[in-house]
């Protein structure tokens, strides 16, 4: 297997943006922001999820048959919460 190709001042940068978005998480969790709570906290955690993916999973690096079992990975992931969200949503009985 080959060695490492980022180097490691790139994985301290990329360690200090994840702590900083940590940090980010914990303060935006202390407002009442109502409904936006909640996609403000996943919009962070799809962000610190995605450079854990490129840089620490070496995905930036891969080939693009990886890219390609990913990005079906994610959209399998997407047609399912679709299709739970749209099962849900459809529900007569679910007091709105």
């Amino acid at each position: 297997m080959a060695g490492h190709i980022a180097s490691t001042r790139s994985y301290y940068a990329i360690f200090a943006t994840l702590l900083v978005l940590t940090a980010l998480t914990v303060t935006v969790a202390t407002f009442d922001l109502g409904r936006f709570n909640a996609v403000i906290a996943l919009s962070i955690a799809m962000c610190k999820a995605t450079l854990v993916a490129l840089f620490f999973m070496h995905l930036r690096y891969s080939v693009r048959l990886t890219w390609l079992v990913v990005v079906a990975a994610l959209l399998w992931l997407f047609l399912l919460i679709g299709l739970t969200m749209s099962d849900q949503l459809t529900r007569g009985w679910l007091s709105r």
